[in-house]
């Protein structure tokens, strides 16, 4: 179990970088060919439907990919089933979801107080069937655990992205950006479902007339699947989904009603893009957490389901600190490498919000532990309270600091629920990080950045001290025996593994 985690998590991690080194290069692109205020107005409209869609549209698919876990080996007759099942669901909620949305544009661009967004609005609402489209594929892809075509798609759709909205952008503007998030997933989907049709669904052909096979009494009991068993598990993710989208984007939209100032919305944009760097790093692991999590529980194997938690929290504590300490401290020459000089005013706010992000990382990939284990109302209640404290705080910090109390307001929050989150995991599977692993890291962190306050940070010398700092910070951990050499050999045996059998298989 462990060596198919590790590598499982090399090849989404790998697509995972690629996709976000993507995502950062189209958003300094667009946001250098539009400037503050257009690249503002292309934030709100932009993550307002894709948080619609992944909030949303994302709940029936979540469902069908634990459920496919559970029984792609042991009864795999009931793929199509629940597949299929799961297209007629998606396709009635989605159809419902893109008409309100579109009819709702009005509203929706009077509420942020600019009813010029409205024609953007309705043109970004095709965003909502082309992304629902590609992103069903990836779960269903999740679901059979084939990581290596999720992450070849992860790539495609990295590259599709870059294409047509950076192209788009520049010859059509803000609206050629819209549309570009319409092309890029339509290409992916249409690329997934050929895969699908000439690949994977041959695999999943049934014996040939004459082999060893179960009685057709066993075939159709196999072959049965209670539709409403998608609809309980995705009605819980669904609602986690919406408050936890909320959380992560309320201080924009509060940011934007209250301030109405289009310069500073965009800022504040830049500085939450470059400052989730660490969360969409680590979004690979929630792709690999919950099947696997949904396959060892529902088998009963609770060593392997602890394990697989264990090495999964202890991995995001070592490597997400310095990534949060760095970015933190060299925020303004981060900044103004991918911005330019018209954004240095989100070098202060992405400071704070790095850390908060840093927390939020941590509450959502282990919501989908909890999620994976079938528990999912602790995680969307969580996230719940998470948002009405965000919104609460969000209104009184912008109203007396502006975007740098929005900053402060989230990570608070932030903290707070990631601590709420691991209270439960420790309760529900017995894992919490120890005392001793915790200080260790603590440590390193905070040598790290005491250290980088004192170095240079003038042009792209930052990224030296980067590598510096985060070198010592493994040697520092690796001194005190928190990083041992059966972590490295390990790593390196998954690898090369992984590597080796590819050859035996070309």
């Amino acid at each position: 179990m462990s060596s198919t985690l590790a590598k499982s998590a090399i090849l989404v991690t790998i697509s995972e970088i690629v996709f976000n080194v993507t995502s950062f290069l189209v958003h300094v692109v667009v946001g250098r060919i539009l400037g503050p205020a257009d690249y503002g107005r292309f934030g709100l409209v932009v993550t307002l439907t894709t948080m619609v869609i992944i909030l949303i549209g994302n709940g029936i698919p979540t469902a069908m990919s634990k459920y496919l876990s559970e029984i792609f080996e042991t009864q795999p007759a009931l793929i199509k089933v629940i597949k299929r099942q799961a297209i007629i669901l998606q396709s009635i909620l989605i159809g419902a979801i893109t008409l309100i949305f579109f009819f709702s544009a009005p509203l929706i661009a009077k509420i942020l107080g600019d009813p010029t967004l409205t024609p953007l609005f309705r043109l970004s609402t095709l965003i909502i069937p082309a992304f629902a489209a590609a992103s069903f594929y990836f779960s269903y892809y999740t679901g059979l655990h084939k990581f290596g075509v999720q992450s070849f798609l992860k790539i495609s759709r990295s590259l599709f992205r870059v294409i047509f909205i950076i192209s788009l952008a520049f010859f059509f503007r803000l609206e050629g950006s819209v549309m570009g998030y319409i092309a890029a997933p339509l290409a992916v989907f249409l690329l997934a479902a050929g895969i699908d049709r000439f690949k994977i669904s041959k695999e999943l052909q049934p014996a040939p007339v004459g082999a060893i096979h179960e009685s057709p009494l066993q075939d159709v009991a196999q072959s049965s699947f209670d539709w409403k068993k998608l609809i309980s598990y995705a009605w819980q993710i669904i609602v986690f989904f919406l408050a936890y989208e909320l959380l992560i984007s309320i201080d924009l939209y509060l940011v934007k009603g209250i301030i109405q100032n289009d310069y500073l919305t965009g800022v504040y944009n830049a500085s939450l893009t470059l400052g989730r760097f660490p969360y969409y790093l680590f979004y690979a692991l929630t792709v690999i957490l919950l099947p696997v999590v949904s396959k060892t529980t529902s088998e009963n194997n609770h060593k392997d389901t602890h394990k697989v938690i264990s090495q999964s929290l202890r991995l995001m504590l070592v490597l997400l600190s310095p990534i949060v300490v760095l970015m933190s401290v060299y925020s303004l020459p981060l900044i103004k490498l991918f911005y330019g000089q018209n954004f240095l005013e989100a070098a202060v706010p992405m400071s704070i919000l790095v850390f908060g992000v840093g927390f939020l990382t941590i509450f959502y990939v282990m919501s989908f532990v909890m999620n994976g284990a079938g528990h999912t109302k602790i995680p969307m209640w969580i996230a719940t309270f998470g948002l009405v404290a965000n919104t609460v705080l969000n209104y009184i910090l912008i109203k007396q600091y502006g975007i740098v109390g929005s900053a402060i307001a989230t990570t608070a929050v932030s903290f707070l629920i990631m601590l709420v989150m691991l209270y439960y995991i420790g309760k529900y599977f017995g894992v919490l990080v120890g005392f001793k692993s915790l200080t260790k890291i603590i440590f390193a962190s905070g040598a790290i950045y005491a250290a980088s306050l004192f170095s240079p940070a003038d042009n792209y010398i930052f990224i030296l001290w980067s590598l510096i700092f985060t070198l010592a910070y493994f040697s520092i951990l690796f001194a005190a025996g928190e990083i041992k050499k059966e972590d490295l050999m390990f790593l390196k045996k998954s690898i090369l593994s992984k590597s080796k059998s590819k050859k035996k298989n070309p």
